[in-house]
């Protein structure tokens, strides 16, 4: 009797420590099984349902655009007063809905190559307006000739068009114009050849954004649809701020660093953007980065919105700006097992330089350069409610129940190994006794 009640102590004792072992074995061996089956499918490559999702994205992405309209040009123009601005917006258009372009798989460096369509579709339900009212702003062209034709007599000839053509240094567009181009009255009467269609994405229908070189995941799934390269040259990146919960499913979220936007003094990496001495005062401005040499030589300048993180010489000349951490930052939200991206806001500022030109009158008068805001966008893109409830049942679904199976066989295997070896180590006492 003895025997049997002692048997049936230590074999519930031995059924418990395997259980628990089972458990423990199960953690390492259980998620290298699902990390290898979730691999499979969200490496980017033919027939895979991440490739699939991936070329042409399910997800809806919007690109929010608010217009900064000057409140004083005649003020700027005659005293070359602080620029006064209002931003006016959000006007909304639907972006990135083609499918992705001239895809080619790089297996050396585990990378896959495309170009992205470009294509925007106006949203009056997401707008405050329509792509017909119009704003006071800066005149893309006038602004860019000076910059462009420093020679003195050129620039002569230049201001005989301008006044011919009454141009000056603001003009009134359409919201459509000035973002997808309009017929320029002042290029229209350069007697030589030049583009006369102007506009801060002019061209942007039917042709393609890239080339882009992102990481395929195939040896490392933690870098799946990261940006490598655009066009060839470095891109910005973004580093861990926390872990967030989307919808249900566990994140990590990464920030544009203020350090992307620093001076070359405070960040070597950013020496290339340094090309203006003028406006970057021997490179120890920051907080704007000079794009002129991808717009043709046209004096373009990229920032977050309101100047967020620009030193206080950039905004100075700028009145009516109220940079906000939260409103003006860019974020993307990962998820960090198949690496994708689930949420993200890409934020963004475009500036043109407008400095003083001794024979172009609508700039005469000016006596200090200025960094005009045009606009800022808001590119964002958001998991779907249907996509986030089947992201959750085929990857954090099968991983909680996973865990939840662990600790279940650990918790009950220890606590059966102790309770039965007790009543094992009870017995066998009273048994000498």
């Amino acid at each position: 009797m003895g025997c049997d009640r002692n048997c049936g102590l230590i074999a519930g004792a031995v059924i418990g420590a395997v259980l628990a072992v089972f458990g423990g074995i199960l953690m390492p061996v259980g998620d290298m099984l699902i990390e290898k089956t979730i691999k499979k499918e969200v490496v980017l490559e033919e027939g895979t349902i991440a490739f699939k999702n991936w070329v042409k994205t399910g997800t809806e992405v919007y690109r929010q655009f608010w217009i900064y309209e000057v409140q004083n040009p005649q003020e700027v123009m005659v005293n070359s007063s602080n620029i006064k601005v209002k931003q006016r917006g959000p006007y909304t258009y639907r972006v990135r809905y083609l499918a992705k372009e001239n895809i080619t798989q790089d297996p050396e460096d585990h990378t896959v190559s495309f170009v992205q369509p470009k294509g925007a579709i106006f949203e009056p339900s997401l707008s405050v307006g329509t792509e017909n009212d119009t704003f006071t702003v800066l005149n893309l062209a006038v602004a860019a000739s000076a910059h462009l034709y420093p020679n003195a007599f050129v620039q002569a000839v230049l201001n005989s068009l301008i006044k011919k053509s009454k141009s000056s240094m603001f003009q009134t567009r359409t919201l459509k114009e000035l973002l997808w181009g309009y017929k320029d009255p002042f290029l229209t009467l350069v007697p030589y050849p030049v583009p006369t269609t102007v506009g801060v994405f002019y061209p942007y229908n039917n042709t393609v954004d890239g080339v882009y070189k992102v990481f395929n995941g195939k040896d490392n799934i933690s870098k799946v649809a990261i940006i490598d390269t655009y066009k060839g040259k470095r891109s910005i990146y973004a580093v861990f701020e926390s872990d967030i919960n989307l919808k249900g499913i566990p994140v990590y979220r990464f920030v544009l660093p203020s350090k992307a936007f620093a001076s070359p003094v405070q960040n070597p990496d950013n020496h290339c953007f340094c090309t203006e001495k003028v406006i970057s005062k021997n490179c120890t401005s920051y907080g704007v980065l000079d794009i002129s040499k991808c717009k043709d030589g046209k004096p373009v300048y990229i920032s977050l919105p309101h100047f967020l993180h620009a030193s206080p010489d950039v905004s100075e000349p700028i009145e009516g700006l109220n940079p906000n951490e939260e409103e003006h930052r860019t974020y993307l939200d990962i998820e960090p097992i198949t690496g994708f991206t689930l949420r993200f806001a890409k934020r963004l500022q475009v500036n043109m330089l407008v400095k003083p030109a001794r024979k172009i009158e609508a700039l005469k008068s000016l006596k200090r350069n200025y960094l005009v805001p045009i606009l800022w966008l808001n590119e964002t893109g958001t998991i779907g409610d249907e996509k986030a409830e089947m992201f959750r049942k085929q990857v954090t679904g099968k991983i909680n129940l996973l865990g939840l199976v662990e600790m279940i066989l650990l918790s009950v295997g220890v606590v059966m190994f102790v309770a039965f070896m007790i009543s094992y180590c009870a017995c066998r006492s009273k048994t000498v006794k």
